[in-house]
């Protein structure tokens, strides 16, 4: 399991996160918190290629709010 990134803020119904590092998660990638609970995919990489930001697509729009500031996660295939 690997770091995503922290939840920033909500942009419609997307998550937006600051990726943890410039090697960051692909695109479809599937995001989990720290309960290892499916959050929902990254359907998105956009801004500087030194510091990326994600957009993840909640699975439960309802709780995605309750996610702002909390880390990601993501379980690369190796």
């Amino acid at each position: 399991m690997e770091r995503l990134g922290t939840v920033h803020r909500i942009a419609g119904n997307l998550l937006v996160l600051r990726a943890a590092s410039r090697e960051h998660a692909p695109i479809g990638a599937t995001a989990i918190d720290e309960g290892l609970e499916t959050v929902g995919r990254v359907v998105d990489v956009f801004g500087p290629v030194e510091n990326p930001y994600l957009a993840v697509t909640p699975n439960d729009s309802d709780a995605a709010a309750s996610l702002v500031g909390s880390p990601l996660y993501w379980r690369p295939n190796k």
